[in-house]
């Protein structure tokens, strides 16, 4: 679980803010160009706080799995089901080894859910970086004998593929929901239709506190047997929020920020490269993690807010004026 440090002096009062905590999936140290799906049987998987479900099946056919995976395979060519744990990126998000991958083993009319334990339980989801697996990815584009090439022949066909993400609140599956795309071809316009290719992140905070996420998979193919598209997909870097904290301690690392309060550009000096994000006062990431020096600030509203800055598995929270 990664640390959270907190500096905050502001106005001779101490702030608190939502403890953040990342599922990288790192933890499982399963090495490159490997994968887990479930046939120790334990059920799942857990890092951070999230736990995957996992249902592993053997049978006088084969082995079978279905609901979620961890994955460092980096094959981004090979068409096909004996390709199904890797992730098009070649990679987890921002080069780690390390993701899970999402199977919808009843073609779409099931679909996944996300656990949420400890603090992260009735707290707000910020969101995870999401991408197609390399058996999604290359079926869209080329077809293959089950699924049909999006767009057809003529390239107008109106095709998609796409999640959609609800939460589970006190035991209730709520309305609300949120899309992502993993391809659309659905514009007039034949030069706008993509399929993703890039770890792309998903903000979910929109949906509110939550005790788990739903996740279902729907695409444009469909055939007797539910959807034909691969239902495969992969995530990393799931962040999920916690319970109040207020503290301070030694920093573990150099940090400073300036200038605060400030207009425009925020600037990091700091010798190691830092993962930043921009959380507001109420612990939402508004601005999605990077590693970058500096992070343009003037869009955002006037007001307090907190730069999250993340080296290895600590990370510091320093607040600032826009």
């Amino acid at each position: 679980m990664k640390k959270l440090i907190i500096f905050a002096i502001v106005c001779c009062q101490l702030w608190s803010i939502n403890a953040q905590t990342i599922a990288d999936f790192e933890n499982f140290n399963i090495g490159l160009d490997s994968f887990l799906n479930g046939s120790d049987r334990a059920g799942g998987f857990r890092s951070g706080d999230v736990f995957l479900r996992n249902e592993f099946t053997s049978t006088a056919f084969g082995d079978f799995w279905s609901g979620w995976a961890i994955s460092s395979e980096r094959d981004t060519t090979t068409p096909g089901f004996l390709n199904q744990y890797s992730a098009i990126t070649g990679s987890g998000w921002d080069n780690s080894d390390t993701y899970a991958v999402g199977y919808d083993g009843s073609s779409g009319f099931g679909g996944l859910v996300l656990n949420l334990v400890e603090d992260a339980v009735g707290s707000v989801v910020e969101g995870f970086y999401i991408t197609n697996s390399t058996y999604a990815y290359l079926s869209m584009l080329n077809g293959d004998s089950f699924a049909k090439r999006f767009g057809g022949e003529t390239g107008n066909d109106a095709d998609f593929l796409k999640l959609k993400v609800k939460k589970f609140l006190d035991g209730v599956l709520q309305q609300d929901s949120i899309e992502f795309f993993f391809a659309d071809y659905r514009f007039e316009d034949n030069s706008k239709d993509y399929i993703v290719k890039d770890w792309t992140w998903l903000d979910l905070t929109a949906l509110g506190d939550a005790d788990s996420l739903f996740l279902s998979i729907a695409s444009s193919d469909v055939g007797d047997f539910g959807i034909n598209t691969p239902a495969y997909f992969c995530i990393d870097q799931v962040t999920t929020g916690g319970k109040l904290i207020a503290t301070s301690a030694v920093a573990p690392f150099d940090l400073t920020i300036m200038p605060n309060p400030v207009a425009d550009e925020l600037y990091v000096q700091s010798e190691q490269l830092l993962t930043l994000a921009i959380i507001n006062a109420v612990g939402s990431v508004i601005v999605a993690p990077a590693k970058v020096r500096s992070i343009n600030v003037s869009q955002l509203p006037k007001g307090m807010y907190w730069l999250r800055a993340t080296y290895q598995d600590t990370s510091i929270l320093k607040p600032f004026i826009r």
